[in-house]
């Protein structure tokens, strides 16, 4: 079957350092205290931190649209932040990016994967549970530039081992 010729691609691939100033852009709008750029040049640098772009590709070229970090240590995937552009909002990129997080933790033979999500962000807590994700606690103040709580969530995987 031919693809229509206005028809978008979707690709999830480790960020580059040409994706950073639209990724800043996406972080700039999604956070209230947003990260700066130095903070994801050290990310890019770091053996164990992963940062992955979806980037739509179509007939007038390629943007991210969305993005994700995370990092590998040991035998547990911690998910730092996913965000997409608001633009780009309900169109199922942070499911997407999400399932690409779950299977990275699989395939390396990880037993969990935890997060912390603002208290607030009803949105990103029933995502988070649909996915399967449970919350184990809360971290007072964790926000503190208002003063909000995060909520400690986590995803059991289970192991070839068990």
């Amino acid at each position: 079957m031919a693809r229509h010729p206005r028809e978008r691609r979707i690709e999830i691939c480790p960020m580059r350092p040409s994706d950073l100033d639209q990724v800043l852009e996406i972080e700039r709008l999604s956070f209230r205290a947003p990260w700066s750029r130095q903070v994801f040049v050290e990310e890019l640098e770091r053996d164990w931190a992963h940062l992955d772009v979806l980037t739509e590709r179509g007939p007038s070229g390629s943007r991210v649209v969305a993005f994700c970090n995370y990092w590998l240590v040991r035998d547990e995937v911690h998910i730092l932040n996913i965000a997409a552009h608001p633009d780009e909002r309900r169109k199922g990129h942070a499911s997407r990016l999400l399932a690409h997080i779950v299977d990275f933790a699989r395939n390396h033979g990880c037993r969990f994967i935890t997060l912390e999500v603002r208290k607030s962000n009803h949105g990103a807590i029933k995502l988070y549970r649909s996915f399967g994700f449970r919350p184990v606690g809360i971290r007072p103040n964790y926000y503190v530039e208002e003063n909000e709580d995060a909520v400690v969530m986590l995803l059991e995987l289970a192991t070839g081992t068990e």
